[in-house]
């Protein structure tokens, strides 16, 4: 279901209820879709803290800045 920006704005209520009935709604401007209401569907699944533990590597230098990086924000000196 493709509507035009002001019909969303005007039937937001209405298209809420069509969203959480199940519906996709696409809103258009100028012609072309630019944006798709669905409904939000929340994970049952709680979060875990620390599930990606020993997965990710910072490198050693990564709080350096490589020198061209500095030279192009003007931080060396000339």
């Amino acid at each position: 279901m493709l509507i035009t920006m002001s019909e969303a704005k005007a039937q937001l209520s209405a298209l809420v209820e069509k969203v959480m009935a199940g519906q996709e709604v696409v809103i258009g401007k100028a012609g072309k879709p630019v944006a798709k209401l669905v409904r939000y569907e929340q994970s049952e699944e709680p979060r875990r803290p620390g599930a990606l533990k020993g997965k990710i590597k910072i490198a050693d230098d990564f709080d350096e800045l490589p020198l061209d990086i500095a030279d192009a924000f003007g931080m060396m000196e000339k």
